[in-house]
């Protein structure tokens, strides 16, 4: 026998009628949205606006506040849609890119990605030049701020954002001896400008690295694509190749990224079997990652 539902049902032909709803919801998701208001939005009445919302409630998809009657989506929906999200995380997504970058480039390409105040190396692909980096191998994270990937991240985070982690993050970075706050925020500026960052900060001579950030729907950096290899391969000739390369992959990675995705709210914890915590000596710690 099938079952009832105290919500009316919607027709296949509804559908479109239910995804309106929910696009206009999700416009209003903030601070709610009356009836009267979606109604409108989506140029239904009333009357079918709120049967709408009547089923969607019935599936959990949407719920509404008992005070002020104001609808919004419910958790429920975004846990549906966390575990559809992308078949792909960040790390299985920017593999082929990596390969890709290192055959092109023949230097060593770093994927980090933001953790809190960190960068977190989650792969790299090794050139042929023997290098460091201040991450050191897949899993080892740095202060954001300290190192091209690092800082190229740091420097597009929203600005209240990029506030909080330079006021946490500077008594960290000053370990290096060369930064102080004028010369961070200058370098965050730069970068800001350039869209990538790949200044040589001299903590290791003949060492070079560029980055560029990956940046996600909503502009934000996430992540960052980065260039490890020796000064004289990234001489001011060269530099304009690798950056438009480093660029050209990182927007094609935006558009892919899942705002669920895990490894994005927990980089190390996603690295089953790597090296994850590694830190390289604060002596030496130079390089690009």
């Amino acid at each position: 026998m099938e079952s009832t539902s105290a919500a009316p049902a919607v027709s296949s032909s509804g559908v479109p009628r239910v995804f309106s709803v929910i696009r206009a919801l999700g416009a209003v998701q903030a601070e709610g949205g009356r009836v009267t208001q979606i109604a409108r939005s989506v140029g239904l009445t009333q009357a079918t606006t709120h049967r709408l919302l009547q089923s969607l409630m019935a599936e959990g998809m949407v719920e509404q506040d008992e005070r002020s009657k104001l609808y919004r989506l419910s958790i429920d929906f975004f846990a549906l849609a966390a575990s559809a999200g992308n078949p792909g995380d960040l790390r299985s997504i920017c593999r082929p890119v990596l390969l890709r970058l290192c055959a092109s480039l023949g230097d060593s390409i770093f994927l980090l990605a933001r953790s809190g105040f960190d960068a977190v190396c989650l792969d790299r692909s090794e050139g042929p030049f023997p290098i460091r980096s201040f991450t050191g191998d897949i899993g080892g994270r740095i202060a954001l701020g300290v190192g091209q990937g690092a800082l190229a991240i740091l420097a597009f985070l929203p600005e209240a954002e990029r506030e909080e982690v330079i006021r946490f993050n500077l008594p960290r970075v000053r370990e290096y001896g060369v930064y102080d706050e004028v010369y961070l925020r200058t370098e965050i500026e730069r970068v800001r400008q350039a869209g990538f960052a790949g200044r040589n900060t001299g903590l290791l001579e003949g060492m070079a690295g560029v980055a560029v950030p990956i940046l996600d729907r909503e502009g934000r950096a996430v992540a960052a694509l980065s260039v490890g290899t020796i000064a004289d391969r990234l001489n001011a000739d060269r530099m304009p190749t690798v950056v438009e390369l480093l660029k050209r992959e990182a927007a094609t990675i935006g558009p892919k990224i899942n705002p669920f995705d895990a490894t994005l709210r927990r980089p190390a914890q996603s690295l089953a079997g790597s090296p994850a915590g590694q830190k390289i000596p604060l002596p030496e710690a130079p390089g690009p990652g």
